[in-house]
């Protein structure tokens, strides 16, 4: 079965402003985020990707046009099963208002449970984004064979949740899982079982560096936005 390569989108204006962005139409990469993209096309050189398959997200959208630019002809898809989880009323808030929010417990300690008010549960994010993995693999497999590579762009809390299920984790430990805007997570699918390859690798280090400010005890909700 293929290798999928699960890119997260770079860096966003909502990322830098703390905002919880789900599907508010306009969120942009920043400059940071654009420097990212742009990026990606040396870091991705020489694995030969059969297709590319994106949320339908700006950011995303974004996130990919330096690789499409960089290999004309690569054929892309837009998938709203790979798109932000539906956060319904939380979206566009402040995550540092939403801290308080008696909700925000229940996302950090039992995802599996949590559901957002006017939005998704969790459970139903992380199907709706296996399945189409799983349809993708079959799709991808039938058109280029069992070694194919394609990539997804996608959003933080989809692919930690990918992770947890090619891991075999129940999901209220994914939020143990981090990665970075623009990082790369590796999954190989094989008839009897995934295996992951990569998870969140940016080729950076400054994430690392201590800070001045005391590290987060919970994960941000949709991914943080990595190293200043």
């Amino acid at each position: 079965m293929p290798t999928l390569i699960l890119v997260r989108h770079g860096r966003s204006t909502a990322n830098t402003s703390g905002v919880l962005a789900g599907w508010t139409p306009g969120v942009a990469l920043d400059e940071r985020g654009a420097a990212q993209a742009a990026a990606l096309p040396a870091r991705l050189e020489g694995l030969p990707i059969a297709e590319v398959v994106a949320s339908p997200l700006q950011r995303c959208q974004e996130t990919i046009r330096p690789l499409l630019d960089a290999r004309p002809g690569l054929p892309v898809h837009s998938d709203e099963r790979i798109g932000e989880a539906h956060y319904g009323d939380w979206s566009g808030r402040k995550l540092a208002e939403l801290a308080d929010d008696p909700l925000m417990e229940v996302v950090q300690a039992h995802p599996s449970a949590a559901a957002f008010p006017g939005g998704e549960s969790m459970r139903a994010m992380q199907t709706r984004a296996a399945e189409a993995v799983r349809e993708w693999n079959a799709r991808v497999e039938r058109d280029h064979g069992p070694d194919a590579v394609y990539l997804m762009c996608s959003h933080g809390d989809i692919i930690k949740s990918l992770v947890a299920d090619a891991l075999g984790l129940h999901l209220d430990l994914f939020q143990r899982i981090s990665v970075e805007p623009c990082s790369v997570t590796v999954i190989r699918y094989t008839r009897l079982r995934p295996f992951l390859v990569r998870l969140g690798d940016t080729g950076d280090f400054a994430s690392l560096v201590p800070r001045e400010e005391p590290p987060r005890q919970d994960a941000t909700v949709g991914g943080d936005a990595g190293a200043p």
